[in-house]
């Protein structure tokens, strides 16, 4: 039974939002299905296929799970056999001292063969050896949960990184487009100037730095997509030089996004589910340190041939032994009271442990509801502003036509306009960015029974070695194929 966790009643930020109920849970696994954005859901599958980080963890895991059978080979007893073979020679005078060597007398051969089997047995009649085994079955469900929460941290990763491509994608394609309206604005104050209208040189030479300096600014955001897409290769294990994906604008609107109450927290996320098995690791450890107190209890046995033959398999010449030993220390000092506070010590960090991750996971979900929550409001706002912005600098270039306003109330009017854009398109995405931040902090569609049982894992004793088993989160080479690129 797991220690008790601070767990509130409801999310503080929850106010305004659907509670989930049980029919429309974020999917299993592929949570991005929400944005509903084919490209997005190809990268993200190729995660658990090529990313190295990933393929790290899932290394780890199948060591974890070796250390299970590991353990349970201390149940069984050790078998061993060896052969030893001499041949040894008398000279004709070596016999007893003072002995006279007959007349042609030669030496002797001598040959003895001596193959034995041996067994020893060590019984866990503490409980020693079993209490190791649900450690590391624990440590073993631990490792599993790490690798879960390695996957959905890439996925995460690369999907901000997907839509800060976008978002790129989408700063470039405004820039694009002012500098082809302050292109247009330049043609007018040029034509104004050479027909001697009101309109200095100067006036002339500050259109064509808004058209320099927004081009500049598009080039800056293709450097920066490029490096989001450099990004996004790593993340599924390619080279950037061999990796592209087109572009494509930042949708409008995030999806809708189910939250559950904070209690379903504890059993859809993978960090929550790794730090609970790593208590019962630490206590079944408790019990380890324990059973050093009592005896350890061990059988042996020998059997063995010895003849002239290699393989004298008679009972003439058999030799055998059975045998049991107890030993007990009685005194080293308090050593081993020493290591069982020590084993109690650790299970209590890893107590607190678990403790502040439920806390954090508690917090990241309220974070990125109370974000998503002020950025829609904020965005409808900014909205507004860019509307009402659109409509003064259309109104400022017709009076600036008219002659009735300077070319610099132009100039100031469209600077705010672009200011005003960009902030829409920054806190669009940043709205992108808090849903995945949100998936991410609610699991990702995870839940414990994604987990392999206790009994699955402790059946996997296997008296030799184990490849991976299939499944594409342990494949550790990259698909053959690039099916993002462009």
């Amino acid at each position: 039974m797991p220690e008790a966790a601070p767990v509130p009643n409801t999310f503080k930020e929850l106010k305004g939002w659907k509670v989930a109920t049980p029919s429309d849970q974020l999917d299993r696994g592929d949570w991005w299905t929400f944005y509903h954005d084919p490209k997005l859901a190809l990268l993200l599958k190729q995660i658990e296929i090529s990313n190295q980080t990933v393929a790290a963890q899932a290394a780890s895991y199948l060591q974890a799970r070796a250390l299970i059978r590991e353990a349970q080979s201390s149940l069984l007893p050790t078998i061993s056999t060896s052969s030893t073979a001499t041949r040894a020679f008398s000279g004709p005078k070596a016999g007893a001292a003072g002995a006279i060597a007959t007349a042609g007398a030669a030496g002797s051969y001598t040959s003895t063969f001596t193959p034995a089997f041996t067994g020893t047995w060590t019984l866990d009649v503490w409980g020693k050896v079993a209490r190791q085994i649900e450690s590391n079955t624990s440590g073993g469900q631990a490792s599993a949960a790490d690798l879960d929460n390695v996957k959905l941290a890439a996925q995460a990763q690369l999907a901000t990184a997907y839509f800060n491509l976008r978002a790129a994608d989408s700063l470039h394609d405004l820039l694009v487009r002012y500098t082809a309206e302050y292109k247009k604005t330049l043609d007018i104050v040029t034509n104004q100037f050479n027909a001697g209208f009101s309109v200095t040189e100067g006036d002339v030479k500050t259109a064509e730095a808004q058209v320099f300096i927004t081009e500049a600014q598009a080039l800056q955001a293709l450097l920066v997509r490029a490096q989001f897409e450099h990004a996004i290769a790593v993340l599924i294990g390619r080279p950037p030089a061999e990796f592209s994906i087109g572009t494509n604008l930042l949708a409008g609107s995030i999806p809708r996004i189910p939250v559950s109450v904070p209690s379903t927290l504890l059993e859809r996320r993978p960090d929550i589910a790794a730090s609970e098995r790593i208590m019962q690791e630490q206590n079944a450890l408790i019990g380890v340190a324990v059973a050093a107190y009592y005896p350890n209890i061990s059988l042996s046995a020998v059997l063995q041939w010895t003849g002239g033959q290699p393989a004298p398999f008679n009972v003439a010449n058999i030799v055998w032994s059975l045998g049991a030993a107890g030993t007990q220390v009685l005194f080293e000092g308090g050593l081993r009271g020493a290591q069982v506070d020590a084993a109690r010590a650790v299970y209590w960090q890893s107590v607190a442990t678990y403790r502040q991750t439920v806390l954090t996971a508690f917090q990241q979900v309220e974070d990125q509801l109370v974000a998503i929550r002020l950025l829609k409001q904020q965005l409808v706002l900014q909205q507004k502003a860019v509307a009402d912005q659109r409509r003064a600098v259309d109104v400022f270039i017709n009076q600036f036509r008219a002659g009735t306003v300077a070319y610099t109330t132009v100039v100031q009017g469209e600077i705010l306009l672009l200011t005003d854009e960009e902030s829409l398109l920054t806190t669009r995405q940043n709205l992108f960015l808090a849903s995945v931040a949100l998936i991410e902090a609610l699991g990702g569609g995870w839940d414990t029974n994604l987990l392999p049982g206790k009994e699955e894992l402790k059946r996997d004793t296997t008296f030799f070695p184990q490849l991976p088993p299939n499944g594409a989160a342990l494949r550790l080479d990259p698909p053959p194929d690039n099916p993002a690129s462009h």
